[in-house]
């Protein structure tokens, strides 16, 4: 069967261009080409195409024509079954996770928007030669590609088993932070770039191990992990925040501030995201790259590929980076409550959540979630978010089902009850149901029926009403219900001035209030603000005897109470297409706008379901 080799040089970093040579050992007559369109776990079409410059190509030391068939594909004039060697170059200037990042400093890059791909040799062996530059000595290079001869920095010949798997493996390169650690026997490494001298990388190994740990252990208690070694790679920015997971690696970004620092015992909020982070896409490493949703059994990187099950294999793998963190002690219960009360204002402060079911957020990713414009809150919700307090919910019920109304996983037979405490010294849990699916779904392709078989077959009760109601109406979720019985009570405090008007602000240089969203049925839609606008000041209305000063210049919402203290009415003055614009606010309903907050009571149920190890 065919195979290729690519040669990639990366001296014109200064030019951001990656310099490509592919050699097809044994083409087709008028050979097609293409590159994939979008990479998977970001849904959304990139044109990776748009960044590739000069395609030409050889054979027998002879130009041949080359032809470009659609905005990914081209065909070569070529004779069969003699080498042919394509060169092109791609810039590389996206600072994200994404695509491809190549200056003096760092090099990154994702095979999908750098490697193109011969459909005939798809299945077979994949090579790779990465030159080491010529303008710094100092640049190491870290994959998880499967190394063949490389030099002592990592530079060299690498191979993969077929072209998905060589864009399953993004590289870094760069004079990085490296680190490494066993978890379960199994080595990780993390690397690092861009981080201050006061990074305390010793912290970062410590913290990231117990999370590997604790998610091995999940997914195969005492057995042999499918993972070999794994690879973080972390680029540490002045803001920025994501990830994206692949089969035995991961790309992260995050801001610099956040990473862990030298003689810091106390943990910032910024680090615990992070380690939220690195929590939820190592987690992808078996909930969506190895158990995946049945529609992705066979992925066409040029067109979009539809599933409805987002909201489990993003949103369940939301709930559970969490709460690991609280599980492996890094964080402590009233920690994590916050980070739970963070998801459930954002679902419940989003209106669009009485629009869009889950599964419609999840089948329209494309275009709502990664498109996102001044009312995507208004018309969809986040599947990561809701898909959480849906694991959430689902968890919290199984935990509850008597052990006479349920099945012993191993056994398959109904266990007779002793006492209603039992459930909580061995409850069945959503573990239980997340390796059950592990075990079952034996090709890795899974199913929402797959999912409501797993339920009764474990707990010998019907799902499908829940899932209905949670996945595929917009009732709102029973989470308060649920967390009362488990010892979280709700109490509600007055919101933030963004929720009680109902904005969404985005940054300004000149510090200056720029609208970014309005929301449905709130006081600013009602006043007609829109996205766009600066909010320049206030004039207070008042009656004609009051005294003082009605009109105000205002640089953040909190000085609307300093100004307005209890009238009713403001008008806000805003900057509309260079046009200066007075909106009447009426306030009436200003002090009933609350934000929800989660505190904990001791519980044995809560202890069992966030401390005790099962």
């Amino acid at each position: 069967m065919s195979s290729i080799h690519y040669d990639l040089n990366i001296d014109r970093a200064k030019d951001h261009i990656i310099e490509v040579v592919a050699r097809l050992a044994d083409p087709k007559k008028n050979q097609v080409l293409s590159l994939p369109s979008w990479i998977p776990g970001s849904y959304l079409i990139r044109e990776f195409s748009k960044e590739i410059i000069q395609i030409s190509a050889k054979q027998n030391g002879k130009s041949k024509k080359v032809k470009q068939l659609s905005k990914n594909t081209w065909c070569i004039d070529s004779a069969a079954s003699t080498e042919l060697t394509i060169t092109y170059s791609v810039f590389a200037k996206d600072a994200s996770v994404r695509t491809a990042w190549l200056d003096q400093e760092r090099g990154f890059f994702n095979g999908s928007s750098v490697f193109i791909c011969a459909h005939e040799c798809k299945s077979s062996k994949h090579t790779l030669t990465i030159h080491k530059p010529t303008f710094n000595t100092n640049w190491k290079l870290a994959t998880s590609l499967n190394s063949v001869k490389v030099d002592n920095k990592g530079f060299g010949l690498y191979e993969a088993k077929d072209y998905e798997e060589l864009i399953d493996c993004p590289v870094e390169m760069g004079d990085f932070w490296s680190g490494q650690f066993k978890a379960c026997g199994v080595t990780h490494r993390i690397v690092v770039s861009g981080a201050a001298l006061t990074f305390d990388g010793n912290k970062l190994l410590a913290d990231v191990k117990k999370i590997c740990e604790h998610q091995l252990r999940f997914w195969h208690g005492h057995q042999k992990p499918v993972i070999k070694s794994y690879l973080f790679i972390l680029w540490a920015v002045g803001d920025g925040y994501g990830g994206l997971e692949h089969r035995n690696s991961t790309a992260l970004i995050a801001n610099r501030s956040d990473l862990p620092r030298v003689d810091q015992p106390k943990m910032s909020e910024g680090y615990v995201q992070l380690l939220g982070l690195f929590s939820h896409e190592y987690f992808h490493t078996w909930n969506i790259k190895r158990l995946r949703p049945r529609e992705f059994e066979h992925l066409d990187l040029q067109h979009e590929n539809y599933t409805e099950l987002l909201w489990f294999f993003e949103g369940f793998t939301s709930y559970y980076d969490d709460l690991f963190l609280v599980r492996s002690g890094l964080i402590d219960v009233p920690d994590y409550l916050k980070l739970l009360t963070k998801t459930l204002n954002q679902v419940l402060q989003t209106p669009g959540r009485k629009v869009h079911t889950a599964a419609q957020a999840s089948f329209e990713a494309w275009t709502k979630y990664y498109r996102p414009n001044p009312n995507t809150a208004n018309t969809t919700v986040s599947y990561y978010t809701k898909g959480a307090l849906i694991a959430l919910c689902l968890d919290l019920t199984l935990r509850t089902i008597p052990r006479e109304h349920r099945k012993i996983q191993n056994h398959g037979i109904i266990a007779p009850s002793q006492n209603i405490s039992d459930n909580i010294s061995d409850p069945l849990t959503l573990d239980d149901l997340m390796r059950k699916l592990w075990s079952t779904c034996k090709d890795g392709l899974m199913s929402e029926e797959d999912l409501l078989n797993a339920l009764l077959d474990l707990t010998g009760q019907d799902f499908k009403i829940q899932i209905q109601n949670w996945v595929h109406t917009t009732k709102e979720l029973p989470v308060t219900e649920l967390l009362t019985h488990f010892g979280v009570t709700t109490k509600y405090e007055p919101a933030q001035w963004a929720q009680k008007l109902g904005l969404r602000l985005s940054e300004s240089n000149n510090s200056n209030l720029v609208i970014k969203q309005v929301l449905d049925d709130s006081i600013a839609q009602n006043a007609g603000l829109c996205d766009g606008d600066e909010w320049l000041g206030i004039e207070v209305i008042t009656k004609k005897s009051d005294p003082g000063h009605r009109l105000w210049r205002i640089q953040k919402l909190e000085d609307i109470q300093l100004y307005a203290g209890h009238h009713r009415y403001i008008n806000a003055l805003i900057c509309r297409d260079k046009k200066i614009m007075q909106l009447k606010l009426d306030l009436k309903e200003l002090h009933n706008m609350k934000t929800l907050r989660l505190a904990a009571s001791e519980s044995d149920l809560l202890k069992s379901w966030l401390i005790h190890q099962h």
